[in-house]
């Protein structure tokens, strides 16, 4: 939504009222670690050794290290499913605060925040950086702490539009891996 100032100029505003559901975590933690981790290659490697350790035990009398192969790729294998499905789920279910109905109010000069819990006005300073998906909007203010902004939450795609401006004007880096990104 756009609103005016007592000098006339328009100011961008976007007001979003939300609750989390699972699958925004699940997506967001996804997206997280599909950057740093590189999970194709890393699904790669895993069914790469699998299939060399088949092939050892199949064709070569390398069995000990066929079994080390195969093993290590359904331990590789585990270590991803956790990581990526099991983890998140969990911490989303156990964790409070992310079953609070969020109130977030977005603008040049902040962010006020608000929860059942939290009551805060932001600088957009705190965000040292952002990732955009084709899901949600990544909010950093840590190396491995972020704000989950749900795409599904904007009432409009002109909200939306106000949003990514706002985010561009005050986030110094924003890593975009949604499907529709503009340049």
């Amino acid at each position: 939504m756009t609103v005016g100032d007592e000098s006339g100029d328009l100011q961008s505003t976007v007001r979003l009222a939300f609750r989390y559901l699972e699958i925004d975590y699940l997506r967001a933690q996804r997206a997280h670690f599909g950057s740093p981790f590189r999970i194709w290659l890393d699904m790669a490697i895993a069914v790469g050794l699998a299939i060399f350790g088949c092939f050892l035990l199949r064709f070569q009398d390398l069995d000990w290290f066929g079994v080390f192969c195969v093993g290590a790729s359904a331990v590789f294998g585990l270590v991803l499913f956790t990581g990526l499905v099991v983890t998140p789920r969990w911490v989303f279910r156990r964790e409070p605060k992310l079953r609070d109905e969020y109130s977030l109010t977005f603008s040049p000069e902040g962010i006020h925040f608000l929860t059942a819990h939290i009551d805060s006005q932001l600088q957009w300073s705190v965000y040292s950086r952002a990732l955009v998906d084709a899901h949600s909007y990544l909010l950093y203010h840590g190396a491995r702490q972020w704000s989950v902004i749900p795409r599904r939450v904007f009432q409009s795609r002109a909200e939306q539009e106000t949003f990514e401006r706002l985010l561009a004007e005050h986030v110094p880096h924003i890593m975009r891996r949604d499907s529709y990104s503009r340049a």
